[in-house]
């Protein structure tokens, strides 16, 4: 009787490094009591900032690591988006785009923190986030074709306007349930860990999230298998309608590092230094020592939540104006940059024209162009389209045929026209 033996394949397996751990030394590193003390632990993180509300220097004689050239670029980014969010917001109100979420009162905390990253760096943001798109190279008419959805749009139109995306600026797309690219942060950052290669995972999101139970799983993930990871989060003091005393009643997001084993810091969220700095050297300490780090940004949501929303339903007009006046981000840098001598009033009319020329040609660009075909509906998932999809198909296009009267389908490009457009740029 012929015996069958089984072949072993020659695949190698992956071994994971193991660690050595002592339940020992662990009891031993226990401090004893014989006093109970139920502990109610009040902590006040100190706010690090490098500059004033009137943009003047806390310490005189401090010496920034940005170049004058990175603050410039830096200033006029955070200008460039507030031009863009006025004009977006405005083209939703004509009903031109469906969706936009402003940025006001935040444009310190993007940019500051995403010119402190390597572009190598991949990125997750949350949606309020624009402002790191345009510093990674992503630019106006880009988000344009986005929020219309048309043929140049990179997600061919299945998403939501300003849920961005870019493989050529490493920054993934826009996922809108709170939270969910939190713990992809925490996995890329393993993997660069892994594969030996000197780049960190960044996480943007706000405070409403931290409150989303996979903040703690990425978190606790990411201590544990010490992954150089940068979470940062943009504490604007509103996630939608609910204000921070409803939300939590410990100190802020950053007291939270400690009870993961991992630094943090919590900074003034205003300024752009103060972010740079801070952010710069969150991410040398994560390289040096694999290991991630919690950020908080203290800032504040001047608009909307969305145009969906109407804030003055559950905050007063005097509360935004007082953030407006005394301590706006845009104010505070400029005033900074002209201290220096290397800004001035005309340097700004020129760039602000400049910018609303740009943004204005932008859309009007973007509106005249063509819908992807029909036919993408089915692509992107599967290789090899299943033949159930391939079914679906059909029936859609008999459908059209029957009756081509009741849909625009003038406004969809043809297939033999259209050209992939993320294999264009």
């Amino acid at each position: 009787m012929r015996r069958i033996v089984a072949l072993r394949s020659p695949v190698r397996r992956f071994r994971w490094p193991l660690r050595t751990f002592s339940a020992t030394a662990l009891r031993k590193s226990r401090v004893y009591t014989t006093e109970m003390d139920i502990k109610l632990e009040k902590t006040n993180i100190p706010c690090f900032r490098i500059i004033d509300e009137q943009g003047q220097l806390v310490k005189e004689d401090y010496k920034p690591t940005a170049s004058e050239d990175i603050m410039i670029r830096m200033y006029k980014t955070m200008c460039q988006l507030t031009v863009m969010d006025k004009i977006f917001y405005d083209a939703q109100r004509q009903g031109r785009i469906s969706f936009h979420m402003q940025h006001t009162g935040e444009q310190a905390a993007l940019i500051g923190s995403v010119a402190a990253l390597d572009h190598g760096d991949t990125v997750y943001t949350q949606y309020r986030e624009a402002g790191v798109y345009l510093w990674r190279g992503f630019d106006i008419q880009q988000m344009s074709h986005q929020c219309y959805g048309n043929l140049y749009d990179l997600g061919k139109g299945r998403q939501m306007p300003i849920h961005y995306g870019s493989q050529a600026c490493n920054v993934h797309t826009v996922s809108s349930p709170l939270a969910t690219q939190i713990p992809h942060a925490s996995g890329a950052a393993y993997a660069f860990k892994l594969e030996g290669k000197p780049n960190v995972a960044a996480a943007y999101f706000g405070d409403g999230a931290a409150s989303e139970g996979d903040f703690h799983a990425a978190l606790n993930f990411a201590a544990t298998l010490e992954a150089p990871a940068l979470f940062l989060c943009r504490n604007n003091g509103y996630a939608i309608s609910t204000p921070i005393h409803e939300q939590y009643r410990g100190d802020g997001i950053a007291c939270r590092a400690a009870g993961y084993g991992m630094r943090g810091i919590r900074v003034d969220g205003n300024d752009f230094l103060a972010v740079f700095e801070a952010v710069a050297e969150s991410r040398r300490l994560a390289l040096e020592h694999n290991a991630p780090v919690l950020i908080e940004m203290m800032t504040y949501r001047g608009g909307h939540h969305s145009t969906s929303d109407d804030s003055t339903a559950y905050r007063s007009i005097e509360e935004i104006r007082d953030w407006e006046e005394n301590n706006n981000p845009i104010a505070r840098a400029r005033l900074y940059l002209e201290s220096l001598g290397v800004w001035d009033s005309d340097q700004e009319a020129e760039m602000q024209s400049q910018y609303r020329k740009e943004c204005i040609r932008c859309l009007q660009e973007a509106v005249k162009q063509k819908l992807p075909p029909i036919s993408q509906i089915f692509t992107d998932v599967y290789e090899d389209v299943p033949w159930h999809l391939q079914e679906q198909h059909e029936m859609l296009k008999a459908h059209l045929e029957k009756h081509p009267d009741d849909y625009p389908l003038s406004d969809y490009l043809k297939d033999e026209d259209y050209q992939d457009p993320r294999y264009k740029l």
